[in-house]
């Protein structure tokens, strides 16, 4: 299979350059596991799927604790047709999809409520897509949900996304468990992902 995502991180100050070349240093300990190439509109990230959020968590924490106000958008994608396989993108053994809709409810928020505290504070929104047959994918849609309103991240239900709040740690791995969790592992999944930290409208 294949999987990743195309990122572009957006620090609102003048000293954006430093900040994202700083931000990028953090993707470092992954380079031996992944695929990464930045161009002047994103950084693609293809690799393990069970990596790809730890690894854009690190990106994005690192920048947002510069204090400055930054956005990071993402595309991220696994097992698309259209992509070769890949051997440094294998799904790990433990995300078989499991048959029961409760133990794999039950699984991602145990996965969700282990993850690491960071100690800083993220809003995020994504939309989910599930590109599986027509009959199966709004099941995996519902499914999805209802472990995102147990995560203890999710804020509400917007227009076309979701949106999740709370610490760096267990937002990005809640979306990793939505990600990895409720399709087959061969399955097509795509995520539009957006995150903020140190927003001035929050603040006020």
């Amino acid at each position: 299979m294949f999987s990743g995502a195309q990122v572009s991180l957006y620090p609102m100050t003048d000293d954006f350059v430093s900040v994202i070349l700083g931000a990028l240093r953090a993707l470092d300990p992954y380079r031996d596991r992944f695929r990464i190439e930045t161009d002047d509109l994103s950084t693609l990230v293809v690799g393990p799927p069970d990596e790809l959020y730890p690894a854009m968590r690190d990106l994005f924490v690192a920048a947002a604790r510069t204090g400055v106000h930054t956005v990071l958008h993402a595309t991220v994608s696994r097992g698309c047709p259209g992509e070769p396989d890949a051997e440094i993108c294998e799904v790990p053994d433990g995300y078989t999809m499991l048959a029961d809709r409760g133990e794999r409810i039950e699984a991602a928020l145990a996965a969700a409520a282990a993850a690491p505290r960071l100690g800083q504070t993220v809003a995020a929104q994504f939309s989910y897509y599930p590109l599986s047959a027509a009959e199966r994918h709004m099941h995996e849609i519902y499914d999805a949900i209802d472990f995102l309103k147990g995560s203890g991240t999710f804020s509400r239900a917007k227009n076309f996304c979701t949106a999740l709040e709370g610490d760096a740690g267990p937002v990005f791995a809640t979306l990793s468990e939505a990600f990895l969790r409720f399709s087959p592992p061969e399955a097509h999944v795509a995520i539009d992902l957006t995150v903020s930290a140190n927003s001035p409208s929050r603040r006020a």
